[in-house]
């Protein structure tokens, strides 16, 4: 596969300081280093889905092995389709929708039905990247309506007789099974989608994928021997899971009043994304790394970098419990809970 092979979410991300500032090592934690049920219920599970269970169920036996509440994936994977599943744990789940609004990546194995030869085959299928229109397929879990999803890249990586493989970078939403359908359609033979594995999903990849039973021994080691080791490698803390996200970095000062819903001011920022737009979805980190919600920017980076005051930012989710850090604002007497 060609390096420039590369879904948005895995540019390099880089972060300017706007103001200099330190944080108080009383309050919050390195996200590694937070107890071990705490860093169970704030974690990411970069799962390999196995043939023949639903997501739905695949999401209940991790519940059910860490002995927790709540969790949930990154967008559905068929029966039938393996690979990259990943699981946001307990309070986690509050950013799930980040890593649902990431880009996937497919290994496909499609099935014309005749043989076609391969330059016509990769010529096809070079018209398919960039922005198409997909009809998602009559057992589909959303509305049937034309709709756009732009594909990143799209690799033919053999061709044997009526079999193609391919690499497939994708927008979130965008189903393989239509895309073969409509690939056969334009080379005149028919096709379909006969195996399926996501190999990405926002910035996980199958490097770092672990199993259902790699998940139940490291639990176990941890419960009954106290061996924390190999479940802190197997469940990674749910900060890893937003880092395709543009960030932004606050003063401990600020932390609370996200933490209650209120917007961020440009004095509440240490450092900033270097390439956020206006109206893009970010997320709010601590100076330790903690991440504390998920925002809309209301200012792109040169704007907040020139700004002495406004807002940058409007609260989206709150991730962060309130209390985690010292209430560092005043209250306005007529509305105790708005920031003055």
């Amino acid at each position: 596969m060609s390096n420039n092979n590369k879904l948005p979410s895995e540019i390099e991300r880089e972060l300017v300081q706007r103001s200099n500032a330190r944080t108080n090592p009383e309050y919050g934690c390195n996200p590694e280093e937070r107890p071990m049920r705490e860093y169970i219920e704030m974690g990411v599970v970069n799962l390999d889905k196995t043939r023949g269970p639903t997501s739905h169920e695949v999401v209940a036996w991790v519940k059910s092995i860490l002995e927790i509440k709540k969790a949930g994936h990154s967008g559905s994977l068929d029966p039938k389709v393996t690979g990259v599943l990943p699981i946001m744990l307990g309070r986690a789940t509050k950013a799930v929708s980040a890593l649902r609004l990431a880009g996937k990546e497919y290994v496909c194995l499609m099935r014309l039905h005749k043989p076609v030869p391969e330059d016509d085959v990769i010529r096809v299928c070079n018209e398919f990247t960039g922005p198409i229109y997909q009809m998602p397929p009559v057992k589909s879990a959303v509305k049937r309506a034309l709709r756009i999803r732009n594909i990143y890249y799209l690799e033919v990586l053999e061709v044997k007789g009526p079999l193609v493989l391919m690499t497939v970078g994708c927008e979130a939403g965008t189903y393989i099974r239509k895309l073969c359908h409509d690939i056969g359609v334009v080379l005149g033979c028919g096709g379909h989608m006969q195996e399926l594995r996501r190999t990405k999903t926002g910035p996980f990849t199958d490097d770092t994928i672990v199993t259902l039973h790699d998940l139940m021994d490291a639990y176990v080691f941890w419960k009954e021997d106290g061996d924390e080791s190999e479940l802190r490698r197997v469940v990674r803390p749910m900060e890893e899971g937003l880092r395709h996200l543009p960030r932004i970095i606050i003063r401990d000062s600020a932390v609370d009043a996200i933490c209650c819903g209120a917007m961020l001011a440009v004095p509440g920022i240490v450092s900033v994304d270097t390439m956020l737009n206006k109206g893009e979805i970010a997320c709010i980190f601590t100076q330790k790394g903690e991440a504390v919600a998920l925002c809309k920017a209301a200012k792109g980076t040169d704007e907040i970098l020139k700004a002495d005051h406004g807002i940058a930012a409007v609260t989206e989710r709150v991730i962060m419990d309130a209390g985690t850090y010292p209430r560092g604002w005043i209250s306005s007497p007529d509305r105790p809970d708005v920031p003055r």
